[in-house]
């Protein structure tokens, strides 16, 4: 082969698939928010209930997330991908053939066993599969798919209702996992150099990741828990996560309780979508920000904390002001514009757990999301719990919420997210 042979592009499927993930995931995840005033009617259950069914789901996917991505590191993500996305497909339809709040209590924690681990194992995928200097964008991609994926779902369901009942939706929406997990498992190989596709030119540029692809199971948790970095990554991504399952879970609630008056049932299905639509082009335009940042901060890690950092403050401030408004599009207006300065914090952390966990990135990145997903978890059981204790007074809740944001800022003061915890990361070939 020539020296000046162009490198194929099979990477960049790598991306597509990845956000086709992110978006089905999405859809699947929030599909249950918008039928819940027909189920929660139906098997007679209180907030406090539909809580706990929330919470079911996203505890489950925090306790499961270290494991499923210790699974990617240790036996690839090939496999590891297969095994999450039918598992997750199957009780996304499993929730269609519930019977009361004990089953779908039930089935919502198995549906959140099974997402978890996904996203550990795509920023595993990227590790593998990308040059460091195209990371960054194509987790914008990934977030932006997954980002719209939830902003297009109220709206979906909403037509989908039209046709059929909400049993038979969940079925349909766990077939969309199906197909992709099949058509994944036929292209994707752990490896670049195992793929057909990719030539010698393409090889070549994705060599120094190599050592990235190896399987093993030994990872460094003394060294990760010793860390200030460690602890202080948890922490804000718990911080992000609070807020950020308000977003997926309450609110088609909240705006039926403030605006049902204003909004048409369609109109209100397109409208609790614009936060996590606007939240996706702050992901977006955060991942191609992020050189142009490096270069006016003098630093890549410097950059990396105003972004988040920046981010969670503005978006407290947004929250604030949409109290102070009794229209409805003004108010989901201004929480996009909360999501879109807040989603600056997840290209920037799941970037921070590829370059600091390395071989370990999987695992690494799972540990970061299990915290968050705690945060996910005790959000959307005290906000049940609140709203019945100061009769639906929404305010309580968004105070806390642009509360726990501005905590989330404060740990930026203390991450470095650009040095490696990997022993390997000097070597050649390793990360640099």
């Amino acid at each position: 082969m020539s020296d000046t042979e162009r490198p194929s592009r099979a990477r960049y499927w790598v991306v597509v698939f990845v956000s086709m993930l992110a978006l089905i995931l999405y859809v699947d995840r929030v599909c249950i928010s918008k039928a819940q005033k027909i189920i929660q009617s139906e098997f007679g259950l209180s907030d406090a209930q539909f809580g706990w069914v929330f919470s079911a789901f996203t505890f489950a996917y925090a306790v499961f997330e270290i494991p499923a991505g210790w699974m990617g590191d240790r036996f690839g993500p090939r496999k590891v991908l297969m095994r999450i996305v039918l598992w997750w497909s199957l009780f996304t339809a499993a929730t269609g053939w519930t019977v009361g709040f004990v089953s779908l209590l039930v089935t919502r924690f198995l549906f959140g066993a099974g997402e978890a681990g996904c996203f550990p194992n795509t920023a595993k995928t990227y590790s593998i599969w990308l040059p460091a200097d195209e990371r960054n964008r194509a987790q914008s991609f990934l977030w932006i798919s997954a980002r719209w994926g939830g902003a297009l779902t109220p709206f979906l369901v909403y037509q989908v209702l039209q046709v059929m009942s909400w049993r038979w939706a969940f079925a349909l929406f766990g077939m969309l996992g199906a197909v992709w997990a099949l058509l994944f498992y036929r292209w994707f190989r752990d490896n670049p150099r195992d793929h057909p596709g990719v030539n010698a030119a393409e090889r070549r540029l994705l060599a120094p990741n190599l050592h990235l692809a190896e399987h093993h199971g030994d990872v460094p948790w003394k060294r990760f828990a010793a860390a200030r970095t460690t602890w202080f990554l948890w922490i804000q991504y718990f911080c992000f996560s609070w807020v950020w399952y308000f977003y997926i879970s309450w609110l088609p609630r909240f705006v039926d309780d403030r605006f049902k008056d204003q909004l048409s049932p369609a109109l209100t299905s397109l409208l609790t979508g614009l936060p996590l639509f606007l939240g996706g082009l702050g992901s977006f335009v955060c991942g191609f920000l992020s050189k142009g940042a490096a270069r006016a901060a003098g630093s890549v890690a410097r950059a990396r904390r105003l972004l988040a950092g920046g981010g969670f403050l503005l978006g407290a401030v947004a929250l604030m002001l949409s109290l102070r408004s009794p229209h409805a599009a003004t108010v989901l207006a201004l929480l996009g514009v909360s999501c879109f300065l807040a989603d600056f914090v997840i290209p920037v952390s799941w970037a921070t757990c590829i370059d600091v966990g390395g071989r370990f990135s999987g695992t690494y990145s799972g540990a970061m999301n299990m915290m968050g997903n705690l945060g996910g978890a005790a959000a959307t059981a005290v906000t049940g719990h609140l709203l019945d204790y100061t009769n639906r007074n929404w305010n309580v809740v968004f105070y806390l919420a642009a509360g726990v944001f501005a905590l989330g800022a404060l740990c930026w003061l203390f991450i470095d997210p650009v040095t490696s915890m990997d022993d390997r990361a000097s070597e050649p070939g390793g990360l640099k």
